[in-house]
């Protein structure tokens, strides 16, 4: 059994050409790993203040435009670390904390947000429900590497998969407020992803039950 358990994700996006041209771009520069990775967090935060402002009275409807860039731009950051560190070769002793700690924040910077933006006690309740699952989800994880050497990435709510609905639900919130339809559709996508969170947790915990149950030889 190797020493180190395989912490990457597997993301078809980084063979892509646009992903190389980015991480060539961020080396050709000078950025570090770590740097990226709290750039992530600054990217977080823009996405959920974003959506908060946006729902307030009076506020432009562009606001769940930069929610959802936000968010999608912390996602890049995320990509990009981990390009950056492992094909960049710029690895660091530091570089697991900066790749694990920061996303746990990022997480709760989004959702959160995402909670108050609804203005209802239930979805402040669901955005902070949704900000701990995201913490637990990963700590499952964590726990698994910790005694299989292997990390579960599997979903169906997975942070590329919350980061995902998030986005939809702030850009569909953009269209419907355009169209001057009044739905809560940020209320249904903090439901759906605390729901899918719920799953990714259960599937998680019988995954690593049933391997150490039945270890390989």
């Amino acid at each position: 059994m190797p020493n180190e358990p395989t912490a990457r994700r597997p993301l078809k996006s980084r063979g892509t050409a646009w992903a190389q041209y980015f991480s060539r771009a961020m080396l050709g520069i000078g950025l570090k790993p770590n740097t990226v990775s709290l750039l992530s967090l600054v990217c977080a935060a823009i996405g959920g203040a974003s959506a908060w402002q946006a729902s307030l009275p009076g506020t432009s409807l562009w606001f769940w435009l930069l929610a959802a860039t936000g968010i999608q731009l912390r996602l890049f950051c995320n990509l990009m670390d981990g390009m950056l560190a492992v094909e960049g070769g710029l690895k660091s002793p530091t570089g697991e904390l900066f790749n694990e700690i920061p996303d746990r924040i990022a997480d709760a910077l989004i959702l959160v947000p995402l909670g108050y933006a609804t203005h209802t006690d239930l979805g402040i309740a669901l955005g902070w429900s949704a900000a701990v699952g995201a913490v637990f989800t990963a700590y499952i994880r964590a726990v698994g590497a910790s005694l299989l050497h292997k990390h579960d990435f599997c979903g169906p709510m997975a942070k590329p998969h919350r980061m995902a609905a998030a986005t939809l639900g702030c850009l569909g919130t953009l269209v419907l407020r355009w169209q001057h339809v009044d739905v809560p559709l940020i209320l249904w996508t903090i439901a759906v992803i605390n729901m899918g969170i719920v799953i990714t947790s259960w599937r998680r915990i019988a995954h690593l039950a049933t391997a150490l149950r039945h270890p390989q030889s």
